[in-house]
């Protein structure tokens, strides 16, 4: 066995893309071997000191991916993100340190970049905590039971006084998506930014992982005539006993900009012919979904997770990028994150933060401060679970009025 110490992690050159591309696929449980077209749709991919590979003798072991990213805090500012993605460690080379080192690594190189926090998707829970990520979003999904929401099945669109509901292609996506998308990202926190590959990997023109299905595209117009909301689905084609269309139809992903928008959408999809279950995607905890039919139990939820990940990089820059749900005062004592800090809000909800010698109101770990940034925990929850310590009485209850939000974040990607 290869001592720890003799493993050499380091930026891979673009001579070494195909190796790591192929430990990649190794710690996925993929097929290894890549072929030309395959390792050419990835070469966006290769952003010089962006990529880490560790190395036993000439073979790449271990990956270690992370691109620039914008995520929108708590009153809609977008801060710089450091996307954490591709980690894998070969199953011949665990429990080495290897992922520790190239963590490491990158987060020292994002501090100094100016990132404020760092982000991923974690596959596994117990991996990211020891390095100060806590889950900052969940998501979940829901089976939609269509004959029973109680839906009127003579509708034939929108009910807003002229709005509509289109059919596009793939094109229409890319032209009209990105901008659509900028508006839902400017409002949602725990939303992320998307480039132009992403486009790019829905509509099927760049393929990684997967052959691509085409889905049917529908977006909602305004009755002024703008583009408010966008869908993505597919359907499975299921017959029931060969007579009677069962299908389900999945949604690969909807957005939507305004209530008109969501109410119409959803409703477009509960009225396919065939569509018996619309099973939604992964969507906020919190979605209007079942709300919106007169049945709500026609919705069920068939899954649950914890979704993004936050790394506070810079205690400071985060604290007073988001905003407050009212004037208030707060210091807290991040235990592994480089000491003590004051929050202030004032009466229009804008935040201050400075480091601060005065008596801890909270103390809290890094990872926890995290989940409780965009809005989703709650600092009396985390006192009961013995993850937060109150050093005055009353402080949680004081945090939760500061930075609990009213609509639950949500962050529609995985990356």
């Amino acid at each position: 066995m290869t001592r720890a110490a003799d493993i050499d992690v380091r930026p891979i050159t673009e001579a070494e893309f195909p190796d790591w591309n192929r430990a990649v696929n190794i710690g996925f449980l993929r097929e290894p071997t890549l072929t030309e077209d395959q390792l050419a749709t990835r070469e966006p991919w290769f952003v010089p000191g962006r990529l880490l590979g560790a190395f036993d003798g000439d073979r790449c072991v271990a990956t270690f991916r992370s691109f620039d990213q914008q995520l929108t805090a708590v009153g809609g500012a977008a801060v710089r993100a450091d996307a954490v993605t591709n980690v894998t460690v070969s199953p011949t080379h665990r429990r080495r340190g290897i992922l520790g080192r190239m963590m490491e690594r990158d987060l020292a190189a994002a501090k100094e970049r100016g990132d404020v926090v760092a982000t991923l998707i974690a596959a596994e829970y117990p991996i990211y905590g020891r390095y100060g990520f806590g889950p900052a979003t969940t998501a979940a999904e829901w089976t939609i039971d269509v004959p029973r929401t109680g839906l009127d099945p003579r509708w034939s669109g929108p009910d807003d006084g002229g709005g509509r509901i289109d059919l596009v292609d793939a094109p229409d996506v890319r032209k009209l998506g990105p901008e659509l998308h900028d508006r839902l990202r400017r409002v949602q926190p725990g939303a992320v930014s998307r480039d132009d590959l992403w486009w790019q990997i829905t509509t099927g023109t760049v393929q990684f992982f997967h052959a691509f299905v085409e889905p049917h595209y529908a977006v909602y117009r305004s009755p002024a005539g703008e583009v408010e909301g966008m869908v993505a689905y597919t359907s499975d084609g299921h017959w029931g006993d060969g007579k009677q269309p069962l299908n389900t139809a999945k949604v690969k992903w909807l957005m939507a900009v305004s209530p008109a928008a969501e109410r119409a959408l959803w409703r477009y999809l509960c009225s396919i012919d065939w569509i018996a279950a619309v099973r939604t995607g992964w969507r906020a905890p919190d979605d209007l979904v079942p709300h919106l039919f007169p049945d709500p139990r026609a919705a069920c939820i068939t899954g649950q997770a914890d979704w993004l990940w936050v790394r506070i990089l810079d205690v400071v820059r985060a604290m007073e990028a988001r905003t407050y749900a009212g004037a208030g005062s707060l210091v807290l004592d991040v235990v592994d994150g480089g000491g003590r800090y004051r929050v202030e809000a004032d009466a229009d909800g804008a935040g201050a933060c400075a480091a601060t010698t005065d008596s801890a109101d909270l103390t809290i770990t890094l990872s926890d401060l995290a989940t409780l940034w965009l809005g989703d925990e709650s600092a009396v929850r985390l006192t009961a679970l013995g993850r937060a310590v109150e050093e005055r009485a009353g402080a949680a209850r004081v945090a939760d009025a500061l930075l609990r939000t009213s609509r639950r974040p949500w962050c529609p990607d995985v990356f």
